[in-house]
């Protein structure tokens, strides 16, 4: 198991505000920004669990946050009301059945709440919604809390667990075994940016897209690779994390069965890890337990999938701060 690294953070008074109006993918944010909301985000978990709230405590005063969350959610609701309200802000939550699109266009709903809150935190399906809400509404901070293409709040919380863990990411391996959904496309952008190499396990038909694969090349910093593996045990071999996911996720119900066959050689086990050796293991969660990992690895001493829903208050908190914060 890697021990922590000793590192001093930087002042919070080196970390810059971020240039993006909108944060809907990874890519919205440069390497450099990337690394300066992870930093933000240690600093203010570093003061919250001292009792102190000195640092961003005020900067989104005045201001109100409006959450559309068209899917199902725990960490993502709790951890963004929570970050509003610790950085001064007020959360609204316009019911689902009219939030984004079901009574009258979703041009029209963000024209709307544009006049009345500074931010829209969006939780929906496809990423086209996303971006349509974002172009009608200019003034308003869009920021995509899921979408069925991409979640890079998930993704920021991750690279802020490894960072804590770890320190310097660059070389660093994370090996993802499962479906090249959602989740892995994120978190590889951001891997790749900040130098790590991303190995993905996947049977075939399940693999990350050829225009996504290119997009991760022409991300790559320091030296960061990208390689899709079919044998599990070959992609964790030497990896310093290993990351899984839920097979069938929100939509896909109807191919659960099918699925389960599939990736039945993708199950994240004790023989898989010993085999991975040092490696931490991490699951953004909820999980099928049993499925995709078992309870002997989700709760074993290699496992930090809480550190990672605990981090994704931190690194929401940070993104705020720096996307919209006074």
């Amino acid at each position: 198991m890697p021990t922590r690294a000793t590192r001093t953070p930087r002042s919070p008074r080196a970390v810059r505000s971020l240039r993006t109006q909108h944060f809907l993918s990874l890519p919205d944010l440069s390497p450099a920004e990337l690394a300066d909301v992870l930093q933000a985000g240690l600093q203010l978990k570093k003061e919250r669990a001292r009792g102190v709230r000195r640092y961003g405590a005020t900067a989104l005063a005045n201001q109100h946050v409006a959450l559309l969350f068209e899917k199902p959610s725990l960490r993502t609701r709790c951890t963004f009301e929570i970050a509003v309200r610790e950085l001064g802000g007020d959360v609204i939550a316009p019911p689902q059945d009219v939030a984004m699109g079901e009574r009258e266009p979703i041009a029209d709903v963000a024209r709307n709440l544009e006049r009345w809150v500074s931010a829209v935190v969006i939780r929906t399906f496809a990423q086209d919604r996303l971006v349509e809400f974002a172009t009608a509404a200019p003034r308003l901070h869009v920021v995509n809390a899921l979408t069925d293409e991409e979640h890079p709040c998930q993704a920021l919380a991750d690279l802020l667990t490894l960072a804590e863990l770890f320190g310097e990411l660059r070389g660093r391996t994370i090996a993802f075994v499962g479906d090249g959904n959602n989740v892995a496309a994120s978190l590889a952008q951001g891997a790749m940016m900040l130098g790590m190499h991303v190995r993905l396990a996947a049977p075939a038909d399940y693999e990350f897209t050829p225009q996504t694969v290119a997009q991760l090349e022409g991300l790559a910093r320091k030296g960061a690779t990208y390689t899709l593996i079919r044998d599990p045990r070959k992609a964790v071999q030497g990896a310093d994390a290993v990351y899984t996911d839920a097979w069938t996720s929100m939509g896909q119900e109807a191919e659960a069965q099918h699925r389960r066959k599939v990736f039945a050689p993708y199950q994240v086990n004790e023989a898989l890890m010993r085999t991975a050796g040092d490696a931490v293991f991490m699951h953004c969660l909820p999980a099928h337990r049993g499925e995709e990992a078992t309870d002997e690895v989700m709760d074993g001493p290699a496992s930090i999938i809480f550190d990672q829903a605990e981090n994704r208050l931190h690194a929401q908190k940070a993104l705020l701060m720096l996307l919209m914060g006074r």
